[in-house]
Parts: C-alpha cells; structure tokens; sequence
C-alpha cells in the first residue's frame, strides 16, 4: 500500500512539476509596425510587439525588430534586419526568490534577411514573404546556461481584401522551418479586419491560430500600422 501512495505521489509530483503551458488560455500580441520611407529606394523597418499569455497580462515576450529596406521596385522590396527578442517561456507566474533557478528568462539577438514580393489576383493584394534567420540564443536559467545559434527559414503568404475606401480584410498563413533537426518549427494562421485611419496608417484586430509540435495557442491580435515618409520635400 505504501508503494501505491508513493507511485501516485510521484505521479502527481510529475504532474504538477509540468508546468502548464496556457494552451487553453486565450493570450494577446499588441504590435507596431512602421515603414519610414527616406529616400525613393530606402526606407526603415521599425517594429515592437508586446505578447502576452493571457489577454491582459502574464508576460510572454518582447519583440524589437529593425532594418533597412531596399525597394527594388513598387511590388519587390528586400531587407536586410536586426531582432532582439526577450522571453518568458513559462506561463505559471514564478515567485521572484525562484525565478533565477525557474528558467523564465530567453535573450535572443537575431538578424534577418528578407525579400517581399507583391501581385493582385482579382480583387486580392497578395504578398510572399521570404526570411532566412540567424539566432543567436542565451538562454539565462540557473538549470540550463547556455548559448545557442540557429537558422530558420520562414514563408508568409497574405492576401488583403479591400471592402471600401477605409476597411479591408487581411489573412495569412506562414510556416516555420528550422536548418537543423526538427525540421517543423510552427505554422501561423491569421485573420484579421482592418481600418485606414489616415493615408499613412492602419490598424487590424485580428486572430492567430500559433501551431507547434508541442500545442496550438489562441492569440488576439492588435496591430499599429504607421508607414511615415520622411523625404526632405521638394523645394
């Protein structure tokens, strides 16, 4: 009897040692984007994205993404960026006296390399996104310090639906392959409504559906587009 209460103690140890994942927890991604247009050939990616595993809370992660753009015409732009990415990979809330033995802290300096290329099919904007990614990890925990490079291959394919003058529908679906084992990273699906606020800005409320081999996550989606052109004007 007492190695059946041992076996189920263990059992249950093991369970709650697991640490839920917030799979069935709807999260939130808040993001800025910015296309700052500084010459008729260059422009400036900015970017910043907040995530979150619940809608209002529960830090997830930091994104900061820049780059210089080259826009090799109206419907091919490359890109050439730097990413450094802040996460917790832990969706229980750790007490501060455990967090350096918990693991909750990933650093990530990445940079990235890009083409974009744009067509219309009907009344769809389509536009392919290609990006090669070098990672550069350290992951911060007391139990596993170390660093870590890794290369990764994304494709995004999006089609953005004008409704009128001011809304239009976005979607997209965009898949995630690592150059080293494991060839599957994830697979993003996305669909969203968008309003023209000004000529230069936007805004989408959407839904992600983030699939990995691990679990599939719900995510709300709140995005800033604000594409100024800072040219010098003609005098």
């Amino acid at each position: 009897m007492k190695k059946i209460i041992t076996l189920l103690t263990l059992m249950l140890t093991i369970g709650m040692s697991a640490q839920e994942t917030g799979e069935d927890t709807f999260g939130a991604w808040y993001m800025y984007f910015g296309t700052n247009k500084i010459s008729d050939k260059f422009s400036v990616h900015t970017e910043a994205q907040f995530r979150y595993y619940e809608t209002t809370g529960n830090f997830n992660q930091l994104l900061l993404r820049t780059g210089l753009n080259y826009h090799i015409n109206e419907n091919a732009i490359a890109t050439l960026g730097y990413g450094y990415i802040d996460t917790d990979p832990t969706f229980e809330e750790i007490p501060l006296q455990d967090a350096s033995f918990a693991g909750n802290e990933i650093l990530e300096h990445r940079i990235f390399q890009q083409l974009i290329l744009k067509n219309k099919l009907w009344e769809f904007l389509i536009e392919h996104r290609y990006r090669l990614e070098q990672r550069f990890i350290d992951n911060t925990s007391f139990r596993n310090n170390g660093k870590d490079t890794q290369h990764r291959a994304r494709y995004r394919i999006q089609a953005t639906l004008p409704l009128t003058d001011i809304f239009f529908l976005n979607f997209y679906d965009e898949i995630f392959i690592n150059l080293q084992d494991n060839a599957f990273g994830q697979n993003r699906l996305y669909a969203a409504l968008g309003i023209h606020i000004t000529q230069n800005s936007s805004m989408q409320l959407g839904y992600l559906k983030n699939h990995f081999n691990s679990g599939n996550f719900d995510r709300i989606q709140i995005g800033v587009f604000f594409n100024p052109d800072l040219r010098k004007k003609q005098q």
